[in-house]
């Protein structure tokens, strides 16, 4: 084999080399960008349910909804004030402390959701109390709702598919 030959072939497997890396590298990072959208997702469903049940919580003892998010921290017209949530959470997906209100329709907010229109990776095996959450095109679709006249306390558009 000539050395101009030797070169070549020399050549051709490094970049054949270079190229399977970058291919390997790529797969890598997609599958470290998944891994981090679901990360995403766990902390979302856990803040989600944290305002869902101080928004509960309130209720049950206000009988009606708080005005603002900031009613849920501290409550003082009682002797000791009454702390329904511990802080006003980041939406883990946007990083904002911004979120989508759900309006209650006697006034006041209900739920809350994400104002991201990034498309969730999870599509199934939500909890029963999340399963609309499977139907979701993007993450502002979940909503974190607290509808007090239903037995689980889910929204009515749960309620009437549990039958099924």
């Amino acid at each position: 084999m000539s050395a101009g030959r030797a070169q070549g072939f020399t050549y051709l497997a490094v970049l054949v080399l270079v190229a399977t890396m970058g291919a390997v590298l790529a797969a890598f990072g997609e599958l470290a960008s998944h891994a981090a959208q679901r990360e995403k997702e766990r902390e979302l469903l856990f803040v989600g349910h944290q305002f869902r049940q101080a928004i509960a919580s309130y209720y049950r003892k206000e009988q009606r909804y708080p005005k603002s998010l900031g009613d849920l921290l501290e409550d003082k017209r009682y002797p000791m004030p009454v702390r329904h949530l511990r802080r006003i959470y980041p939406d883990p997906v946007t990083g904002s402390t911004d979120w989508g209100l759900v309006e209650a329709p006697e006034g006041g907010i209900m739920g809350v959701y994400s104002k991201s229109d990034e498309a969730p990776v999870k599509s199934g095996g939500f909890a029963y109390r999340d399963a609309a959450f499977e139907r979701a095109a993007k993450y502002s679709q979940w909503r974190f709702a607290y509808v007090p006249h239903s037995p689980t306390g889910l929204s009515p558009s749960r309620e009437g598919a549990k039958g099924g």
